[in-house]
């Protein structure tokens, strides 16, 4: 009699463990949809702030320039879009840096380096630059293009008069009206930050060009000491 009270309760443990490891089970299966949801949530969180990581970078090497203003113009279209010459390089350089990787830029970048004034664009600054293309020096007759590149004294006052100290928007042009360039010669400047025309002379095709020592206006027409 003793021995079969000793088996009786066999088949209750052995419900009771059964559905303990159903319960077990369920509680782990439970477990693993939460870490399975998680490691979800995390990736989706981590693409997201991937992306804004890859937004954020590619604003800032936009080649906008500070006061929010980037460059605009008929002409910008004619810039690189990537390498050295494009805004975002020639934002990474120096005016006389910034203007030999720019192919538009290429005669002023001769006269320059005959001027002697590389260095000096290339220095601390900071300035505002107006930058006579490829086809604006193409305007001057080759004999006398050759004899100014040629006269050192002539060309650099040349040269200068298209720098001003300080970096200037276009917009701020057009409020200053008129100021005075290194050369010390004042110029002017009339229409709109869309259609400003400096010292009557040239037209702005390409405004508000940021490099890292200057704002740079690339211009139609050389400008002329009076």
């Amino acid at each position: 009699m003793s021995a079969i009270r000793s088996t009786r309760p066999t088949r209750p443990l052995r419900q009771i463990a059964i559905v303990g490891l159903l319960g077990l089970s369920v509680v782990a299966a439970s477990c693993a949809d939460d870490a399975e949801t998680a490691t979800d949530t995390t990736e989706t969180t981590a693409a997201a702030d991937q992306d804004m990581m890859t937004t954020t970078t590619a604003a800032s090497n936009s080649g906008v320039g500070g006061a929010g203003e980037g460059p605009s113009g008929a002409a910008c279209s004619a810039v690189p879009e990537d390498g050295a010459g494009s805004f975002a390089g020639m934002a990474q350089d120096p005016a006389a840096t910034a203007a030999s990787n720019n192919p538009l830029l290429s005669t002023l970048v001769a006269a320059v380096t005959a001027a002697g004034l590389g260095d000096t664009l290339n220095g601390p600054g900071p300035f505002t630059i107006f930058a006579p293309t490829n086809d604006a020096f193409s305007k001057i007759p080759q004999a006398d293009l050759d004899a100014v590149l040629a006269d050192k004294a002539t060309l650099t006052k040349i040269l200068t008069l298209h720098v001003l100290p300080g970096k200037m928007s276009a917009d701020e042009l057009v409020d200053a009206g008129t100021a005075t360039t290194v050369e010390g010669q004042d110029i002017t400047f009339t229409g709109d930050a869309s259609s400003l025309m400096v010292n009557g002379q040239a037209a702005v095709i390409c405004g508000n060009v940021e490099v890292a020592n200057a704002t740079v206006h690339i211009i139609d027409s050389v400008l002329m000491p009076s």
